[in-house]
């Protein structure tokens, strides 16, 4: 499954595909327009340097992140809602598009698990909140900053602009009980069947694109409902099932742990309609965290952010005020 085996669907259906299988991240989508459409990624001084001076983002193997814990988490909940009756509504709707659809599909993703487990990169950002803009998110402050934090807040539009052109896709994270995950199945199974005409009309393989992606989707980015403070949106790349050419792989020592990498230059493909991934475009400001330093921090940032084109570089980088003591 590399993506090429059928023609391009047209925007307006790829859309209502997303509203039949994707229904609950159309609505996460809605929030964070709603709400200025802006991500940010919390990091270490240090990594946020080496973004800027390499223009590029790491996607980090799942079993390395700390997250891993929550992939398995999330097809915890798929399986078992699979296997009980929302799984047979679910398959009883898919077989009634196309015979023998439903065993297809299964049989295409189990196929696909060991690399979708072992060969799955990713970068994590949160959604920005307008009152966030000054001091940032204490929480994540504590989480990630290590002392030196910086937020970098993102333009959030490229996150949904042609995904095509990369092979990289962006996702929000559900936060749901192994119940709610259940009752989504059975929405997705009356959304097949009220839609029957128009899935028919676009092709098995269509359709089943569609699920299996459902189905990645829903196992990478599913996490306990305890976690739902972080507001998570993932940036995802699998390279053996969607392979990518501006994605390179490199060796990399992490806290101590020489790993794989997967690196995103951060440019723009005009020419190919995906614009806002130049870190000129990109970045909206830089929070620098509680720290130690605070003046001499923001003066690197500026120089770094001068380097790399960002215009009116000084206005975008602001020192958070949260009092947090530093150890």
């Amino acid at each position: 499954m590399d993506g090429s085996t059928h023609m391009p669907l047209s925007p307006q259906d790829q859309d209502r595909l997303t509203q039949i299988f994707f229904p609950r991240s159309e609505i996460k989508k809605e929030e964070v327009m709603s709400a200025g459409c802006r991500f940010v990624y919390y990091t270490t001084a240090d990594t946020a340097t080496k973004i800027l001076r390499s223009r590029q983002i790491w996607l980090r193997n799942t079993a390395v992140m700390n997250d891993y814990s929550e992939v398995q988490y999330g097809f915890q909940c798929l399986n078992d809602a699979y296997k009980a009756e929302p799984g047979e509504n679910f398959n009883t709707a898919l077989n009634a598009c196309f015979q023998g659809l439903a065993d297809e599909v299964r049989d295409l993703f189990n196929g696909w698990l060991p690399i979708i487990f072992d060969d799955t990169y990713l970068t994590c950002v949160s959604q920005h909140l307008p009152e966030e803009n000054e001091h940032g998110r204490l929480s994540m402050w504590r989480a990630y900053g290590c002392g030196t934090g910086i937020a970098l807040v993102i333009n959030g539009a490229v996150m949904f602009g042609n995904t095509q052109v990369l092979e990289v896709f962006s996702s929000p994270v559900l936060y749901e009980r192994p119940e709610t995950v259940a009752e989504q199945l059975n929405q997705v199974a009356k959304n097949i069947t009220n839609d029957l005409g128009f899935l028919r009309d676009l092709g098995r393989e269509h359709l089943k694109s569609a699920v299996f992606n459902m189905f990645l989707f829903g196992i990478l980015c599913t996490k306990h409902p305890g976690f739902h403070e972080e507001r998570e949106w993932r940036v995802i790349a699998s390279p053996q099932i969607f392979p990518t050419p501006h994605c390179t792989f490199a060796i990399e020592v992490i806290q101590g742990t020489p790993q794989r990498v997967l690196k995103l230059d951060l440019k723009n493909h005009t020419e190919q309609g995906l614009v806002g991934l130049a870190i000129p475009d990109l970045i909206d400001r830089i929070i620098i965290g509680p720290c130690q330093f605070p003046a001499i921090i923001r003066q690197a940032f500026l120089d770094l952010l001068q380097e790399t084109g960002v215009p009116d570089a000084g206005r975008k980088i602001v020192v958070s005020d949260i009092p947090l003591r530093q150890a």
